[in-house]
């Protein structure tokens, strides 16, 4: 499997990319394993730009937020295995990610841009929350963090709509450990419990995330 070149200073490719944006915004994914550390690198990367750049010159954003809804699931064929797959790429709707990102695209990061919406997902609640987050025109570069954003199948291709698309390199068996310890924590399994959960449906997911890596234009790591 071909490997994308590491990029060994992420923050200087971001300031790099603002540098040359132009009048348009930029959007970077950052695809990773479940358990990888996405989001919290994501965020950190946002943080340290925005030192440099200006506050909300970066913002970092989930794609959590365009899960199919219970309801949706449960009017499937099969909503017993809709349910339970619930993470996996069919599970999603990245129709609406692919439209709510063009919007990012066409609207120009100026003073007199409207704001683009966009959903978040509630946990407590298990469902996405429309128009939770508001990017601003003085966001002119949007970091998308993910699984599928290197996805081709289930309705997925985001091809055209990201600047550039980063594979965060995390060793499989220690992200499955961290997501091991988030299950526990999180839902009060066992270790047993929280490995079953995983191989069900994380560790299937994971296969998929690795296919796709091949795609991405930079390794950065984790």
């Amino acid at each position: 499997m071909m490997q994308a070149p590491l990029l060994s200073q992420p923050v200087e490719r971001l300031l790099t990319l603002l540098s040359t944006s132009g009048a348009r915004r930029r959007i970077v994914g950052l695809v990773g394993l479940p358990g990888s550390g996405k989001s919290t690198l994501a965020a950190r990367l946002a943080q340290e730009v925005n030192a440099q750049a200006g506050a909300g010159t970066v913002l970092a954003l989930g794609m959590d937020g365009f899960h199919l809804t219970r309801a949706a699931l449960r009017a499937m064929p099969d909503p017993t295995a809709a349910l339970t797959r619930r993470g996996a790429p069919w599970t999603f709707d990245p129709a609406a990610l692919a439209a709510r990102l063009r919007c990012l695209r066409d609207a120009a990061p100026d003073a007199d841009a409207a704001p683009v919406s966009w959903p978040d997902f509630e946990h407590g609640v298990g469902d996405p929350v429309q128009d939770a987050i508001v990017i601003g025109p003085a966001t002119r570069l949007v970091l998308l963090e993910g699984l599928y954003l290197l996805h081709r199948t289930d309705g997925w291709n985001l091809a055209g709509l990201l600047d550039e698309c980063w594979y965060l390199d995390v060793p499989l068996e220690l992200a499955l450990q961290r997501l091991t310890a988030r299950h526990m924590a999180a839902w009060g399994l066992s270790r047993s419990q929280a490995q079953a959960r995983i191989a069900a449906n994380d560790r299937l997911n994971a296969d998929m995330v690795l296919q796709g890596s091949v795609r991405a234009d930079w390794r950065v790591a984790g």
